[in-house]
């Protein structure tokens, strides 16, 4: 049976560009960082120049060619640019994405390199409340942040993981006290404005024992006709009897590649659920993992993707149980057409003693195109006897008698495709348990099945 920690094959190499242990110096200095922040970075730098760039060699990174892709002496480093006033300050294609959200917590912007606005309430700030950008929280709650920053995403969990830890600004820190339960979504936007620049998002969210949260993180810019980097990190912490919902729509635009490193720490009786929902770039690359620690914890790790052109989507996951009477369900969807690729590779991990797991894991792949290219690796490691796991996957072509039916009911062959790609996401946007981000997410979907005829 496999394991994720596989080894890097590729050929190690010096940094290049702007990607240097003096520019980690220069970073940290003009933010004034305390030492056991740049002592962190450094570390990250550390493993991030030591590890080889991954090779199609390496089973991990087999169907994805990221050293092709990546020219990382090509990238500048985002400029950091002033704080907005008020949110009519923000790019208009910006301001569209923010405006289409009507309940919200509290909200945060982060532009290029730093955080352009960030808001949140008088009632929630008396309640203990902190909503607000990670470089803030180092300064004002350094004793939270440094429990557990860098804790879930180490540098050891790959080269990208590593440039993150080194590299991140501005950044977003959510915490929400003991038996806080805070109702509305907490609202993220994430903005690239220059093509050929690179920038490296951090988020770390803490519900304390009894809190309930849910945040929405969206990425969007413009389309680029060079290369641009999204390097991002989430670190999610559930404690005992936590409620935490996140989701996360990445809708790049074209030129952009993402990879992104994700992990979820769920606690005795917390239930967390995410959602992802990849949209846009070049490429994207997601690294998913949860660890269930104590028992009683549950986690639902949800997943849909559209993929056209010639757009490159993987998804990395891991369903990690430590402890017993734990349990984990894993449900992703994509619609790939033109040239549209995706890649899963999921595994659930049992380990010794993790006895009364139930673990399951579902992958399916619809094919609109005949050069579509779907991938999927579903796999279980059980160390444990008394379990419960399974796994399924599938890849299949449109359903031509679903669309003839349609058709002979005077449907247009484009309407008709949009209702059969709908019918089949349902299955992961009715376990969403927010109504409505689940609608906002349903209007990404239609406009990026609008983009063109099906």
């Amino acid at each position: 049976m496999r394991s994720l920690h596989v080894a890097d094959t590729g050929i190690a190499s010096e940094p290049t560009g702007v990607f240097t242990r003096d520019e980690i110096k220069i970073i940290s200095a003009r933010k004034d960082e305390p030492e056991w922040l740049q002592a962190s970075r450094l570390a990250g730098f550390a493993a991030f120049a030591e590890a080889p760039m991954p090779s199609v060699r390496s089973e991990d990174w087999r169907y994805t060619d990221i050293g092709s892709v990546l020219k990382l002496e090509a990238l500048a480093l985002a400029e950091e640019v002033r704080p907005a006033a008020t949110v009519q300050e923000l790019p208009e294609a910006l301001l569209a994405t923010v405006a289409e959200s009507r309940t919200v917590a509290g909200r945060l912007v982060q532009r290029d390199g730093s955080v352009a606005l960030r808001e949140l309430p008088e009632d929630l700030r008396a309640q203990g409340v902190v909503f607000t950008s990670l470089e803030s929280a180092v300064r004002e709650h350094p004793e939270l942040v440094q429990k557990y920053l860098g804790t879930a995403v180490t540098p050891e969990d790959g080269k990208f993981a590593a440039m993150n830890a080194a590299f991140w600004t501005g950044g977003l820190f959510l915490y929400v006290p003991r038996n806080v339960r805070v109702q509305a979504p907490f609202r993220s936007y994430r903005w690239i404005s220059e093509a050929g620049s690179s920038v490296f998002p951090r988020i770390l969210v803490v519900a304390e024992a009894g809190a309930e949260l849910s945040l929405v993180d969206e990425a969007v810019s413009p389309d680029f006709d060079r290369q641009t980097l999204a390097v991002g990190a989430v670190e999610v912490f559930a404690e005992e009897g936590a409620r935490v919902t996140c989701v996360s729509v990445q809708n790049w635009g074209a030129g952009v590649v993402n990879l992104s490193t994700d992990r979820v720490v769920a606690g005795r009786d917390a239930r967390v659920t995410t959602l992802g929902m990849a949209l846009g770039g070049d490429l994207s690359r997601s690294d998913i993992r949860c660890r269930l620690t104590r028992p009683g914890s549950h986690v639902d790790l949800l997943g849909l993707y559209i993929a056209d052109g010639s757009q490159h989507f993987d998804h990395e996951t891991l369903q990690d149980h430590v402890s017993p009477h734990a349990s984990s369900n894993l449900l992703f969807k994509g619609a790939l057409r033109d040239r549209g690729r995706s890649v899963f590779r999921g595994l659930i991990r049992v380990h010794p003693g993790a006895q009364r797991t139930d673990a399951y894991q579902t992958n399916r792949n619809l094919l609109l195109s005949s050069e579509a290219r779907a991938d999927s690796l579903p796999n279980l490691e059980i160390q444990a006897d008394d379990v419960r796991c399974s796994h399924a996957a599938t890849v299949g072509q449109l359903d031509e008698e679903e669309v003839f039916y349609l058709l002979s009911r005077g449907i247009p062959k484009r309407e008709a495709v949009r209702l059969v790609v709908f019918g089949f996401f349902g299955e992961v946007l009715v376990q969403l348990p927010l109504d409505e981000v689940r609608e906002e997410l349903v209007r990404a979907v239609e406009r990026k099945l609008g983009n063109r005829g099906s």
